[in-house]
């Protein structure tokens, strides 16, 4: 597995909806071409968080992947989410990504985790999906906040032991853990990329050292933090801090609100405002954004200059 093709800056792309909550596949095309347009983008997470897959049937997964790779052609890199609380629903989902095109597929922990697990249920979980499909894989660390979905040592050390594995999206959501997983990944298995996906701390976490990033906010403001990910690679700091001044405010408005699982809705709310999906509507039981929300959204977008 070549671990090095995947390096790189991925934006998670939201699943465009309309009114009634059904995929809106022509603004969801238009979503991707316009991403794969952008200068120095390597790939999307598609079916990731931000594009609502705990909220897709197994059918609605695999057209969304199949939508992305025409809208996509070879532009992209296409990095599919397999997100099921049964083992054998998300190795199904895992075989229709690869025969709908991803390039890779990432396995997210099941929200049940949350609760409890043990090593052995986690590898069992893993274990199913690899067998079931040939593309390369990546892992999913949770955010620190989350409960056992964020993998200690022992279980990321047991899981770096699957020869597919070629990257991890590192969401610890707290710069010191993600420090410690990309020191443990970089002892066990240094050719797999760490990827600092953690999108209010990006600035601390490419000058402690990545891979690249599968984040959602580049769904919005791609450039930046691609100039980002360069100027802290090239050593310009001064250039580098600049453009985390850029990007902060809208991370912080974004991802760093209670509540925080309106962070779909907001992303969708700032892609609306600036006419780049036609509505800001998310899979029911969320529902749009409030009002409010999408005000202190559109002030923030003007005074970054985003819009």
């Amino acid at each position: 597995m070549n671990a090095l093709r995947f390096h790189g800056i991925y934006a998670a792309n939201v699943c465009p909806m309309r009114d009634d909550g059904a995929i809106d596949e022509d603004a969801l095309a238009g979503h991707v071409e316009e991403l794969a347009r952008v200068d120095g983008l390597k790939g999307l997470l598609i079916n990731g968080h931000a594009g609502e897959n705990f909220a897709l049937d197994r059918a609605e997964s695999r057209r969304v992947i199949e939508v992305g790779r025409a809208a996509a052609g070879s532009r992209l890199l296409l990095v599919a989410g397999a997100n099921a609380e049964d083992s054998r629903e998300a190795a199904a989902r895992a075989g229709d990504a690869e025969a709908a095109g991803a390039d890779a597929v990432m396995i997210f922990p099941p929200y049940s985790w949350a609760l409890g697990h043990d090593t052995q249920i986690v590898l069992a979980h893993h274990h199913l999906i690899a067998d079931s499909t040939e593309v390369p894989l990546f892992l999913f660390q949770a955010a620190v906040g989350a409960g056992r979905m964020a993998y200690g040592p022992g279980v990321l050390e047991a899981l770096l032991e699957l020869p597919q594995v070629v990257g991890i999206k590192e969401g610890s959501w707290e710069t010191a853990a993600y420090e410690a997983s990309r020191r443990l990944v970089k002892a066990a298995r240094p050719e797999v990329a760490v990827m600092a996906s953690g999108d209010e701390h990006l600035f601390p976490c490419f000058v402690l050292g990545s891979e690249g990033s599968l984040v959602s906010l580049a769904a919005v403001i791609p450039e930046p933090i691609i100039a980002l990910d360069r100027a802290v690679r090239a050593g310009d700091l001064a250039r580098a801090q600049a453009l985390h001044a850029t990007i902060q405010p809208l991370a912080n408005a974004i991802y760093g609100r209670y509540p925080g699982f309106y962070a779909t809705g907001r992303l969708k709310a700032c892609l609306a405002l600036l006419g780049r999906i036609p509505l800001p509507v998310c899979r029911a039981p969320i529902g749009s954004l409030p009002r409010d929300e999408i005000e202190a959204l559109e002030r923030i977008l003007e005074a970054t200059g985003v819009r």
